[in-house]
């Protein structure tokens, strides 16, 4: 009797440690979030829609991938005005095939401000913005950035349009919905060169008479103190011989 208690003593002993082995949690790490992939501001357009046409200008220009090392290897800050397909179309018929592949980049890059700007930064922020395009001196890439309550409104010198939504913002990327393309003076009304100046006029016979009599030559100043010393080497001439004969 006493073997067959000890026998079921171990039997549910053994039953008792599996059924705690089987319920007892998992030690194991839980897994990390997967990293989500390198800012990309193509793809960030692409998904909101309505902007391929700025999407393939900055994709031909190589804008695009600029971005994508400024965004990924820096902690700088970006900002951009996103004209939408709507505003490329309010441009005149060519203007677009009109341009240079360096006037293609340099519109891009007008739309480009390098640092990153908040919706609120813009009531405080200095004008002109410098865009990536360069020199924001007048007559060359001038950007200027207004606010009347919640209304952002910027200007080329020959666009003016305000941001109509926000498209993406992250602390580091800014992209602002525009639906105007931002015209930059430089490329759509350089300024021309100034002019050489004028040659002197030609001076009247008169005039050239009056120069003539105003020469060195016949200053009369300059004819007296030659008669004065005519006269001295006269009187020493006299002298001299009065001398010899007496």
């Amino acid at each position: 009797m006493a073997m067959k208690l000890v026998f079921f003593f171990f039997l549910h002993y053994i039953y008792c440690s599996t059924f705690s082995l089987a319920q007892a949690p998992s030690m194991a790490p839980a897994l990390a979030p997967a990293p989500s992939g390198p800012t990309n501001v193509t793809k960030i357009l692409e998904k909101a829609g309505q902007f391929t046409i700025f999407i393939r200008l900055m994709k031909a220009t190589q804008v695009s991938n600029q971005l994508l090392g400024q965004l990924n290897n820096t902690n700088n800050g970006i900002t951009i005005f996103a004209p939408t397909d709507n505003a490329f179309s309010t441009l005149k018929s060519g203007t677009l095939n009109s341009l240079s592949d360096e006037q293609k980049v340099e519109l891009v890059q007008f739309h480009i401000i390098p640092a990153y700007l908040s919706s609120s930064q813009f009531q405080t922020i200095s004008n002109p913005l410098r865009t990536q395009a360069g020199d924001s001196g007048d007559g060359k890439f001038p950007l200027n950035v207004t606010t009347a309550g919640n209304t952002v409104n910027i200007t080329s010198g020959l666009t003016n349009t305000s941001v109509s939504g926000t498209v993406f913002t992250d602390g580091q990327l800014a992209v602002y919905q525009i639906d105007k393309v931002l015209q930059p003076l430089q490329i759509f009304d350089p300024r021309p060169p100034a002019p050489a100046p004028a040659p002197a006029p030609a001076k009247t016979k008169k005039q050239r008479e009056e120069d003539v009599g105003d020469s060195p030559d016949d200053d009369p100043t300059a004819d007296k103190s030659e008669a004065v010393e005519k006269n001295v080497g006269m009187t020493v001439i006299v002298i001299a011989l009065i001398t010899l004969l007496t």
